[in-house]
């Protein structure tokens, strides 16, 4: 456990794994976000990253759903913080917002992988933060929708920027668009999820093997895939080339590499330093 909060949960289901699992815990209400949310997840997200315990994040949602966007209450709350000064007003606004997308752009700042493990509802913000993760899967019940040009919003937690790089720009401006609700096969279809398993149980079985599997991998390649993977998706081949490159010079001749090969010529498991 690394800590307590309002908003959230941290499981460890077995003290020898190195896969810990990140709850949104209001599952009243359809673990839709208050103000509270964006003060805790990267400071959760933060102690798990430098806890040398964990491997690999798992996110999920207590309850029915995953995430049923934002606390409508929240929103009331930011649309109603205004004085007299349009100016002020607006700055004081620019502020919420860019700390808003800053809670949410600390799973990518996150070292360890995060994956999404989505069931029910997820829009709006759920969006936002599973197009953030690095790998999604769903059950078979998910559904999916950009939600915020219904409510008269422009999205501005990051789905506009990340989910195009995932699903492709012409649908991205569909989804976005038309604000409809997308099935967990369609999601499939479209590459926003790698895999629909056909429960919530299954699920949940299916993606702790998966983590298990990635968090039994040499560390220092792992995060440095997930750093690499993430700083090339805004470079050119040959800037991300380079980058790789004085990554794997500082990286490469590791004690992870030496186990790995003395691991494979005994024909025994490696066993890694943690990270």
């Amino acid at each position: 456990m690394e800590g307590k909060y309002e908003t959230l949960m941290i499981l460890q289901e077995s003290p020898t794994s190195g896969v810990f699992n990140l709850i949104l815990n209001r599952p009243s209400v359809s673990n839709a976000m208050s103000l509270d949310f964006f003060s805790e997840f990267p400071k959760a997200l933060d102690a798990l990253d430098h806890n040398p315990n964990v491997a690999i994040i798992v996110l999920s949602g207590a309850g029915n759903h995953f995430c049923g966007g934002l606390d409508l209450k929240t929103v009331a709350s930011i649309a109603n913080n205004s004085s007299g000064d349009h100016g002020r007003t607006g700055e004081r606004l620019r502020r919420q917002l860019k700390f808003m997308q800053d809670a949410i752009t600390a799973i990518e700042r996150c070292r360890k992988p995060v994956i999404a493990a989505i069931h029910g509802e997820c829009r709006g913000l759920g969006v936002d933060m599973v197009t953030a993760c690095d790998i999604r899967y769903c059950s078979k019940d998910a559904f999916f929708s950009v939600k915020e040009v219904d409510m008269g919003i422009t999205a501005d937690l990051g789905t506009l920027q990340r989910l195009p790089g995932i699903v492709g720009f012409g649908n991205a401006m569909e989804l976005s668009l038309t604000a409809r609700r997308v099935s967990g096969e369609e999601a499939k279809e479209l590459g926003l999820v790698s895999r629909v398993f056909g429960s919530r149980e299954e699920l949940k079985e299916g993606v702790g093997a998966i983590a298990e599997g990635i968090g039994g991998k040499p560390p220092l390649a792992v995060v440095g895939t997930k750093a690499v993977m993430i700083r090339s998706r805004d470079l050119t081949v040959e800037q991300g080339l380079d980058y790789v490159a004085t990554w794997n010079s500082s990286m490469l001749l590791s004690d992870d590499l030496t186990q790995t090969i003395s691991a494979y010529k005994h024909k025994r498991k490696p066993t890694y330093a943690k990270l």
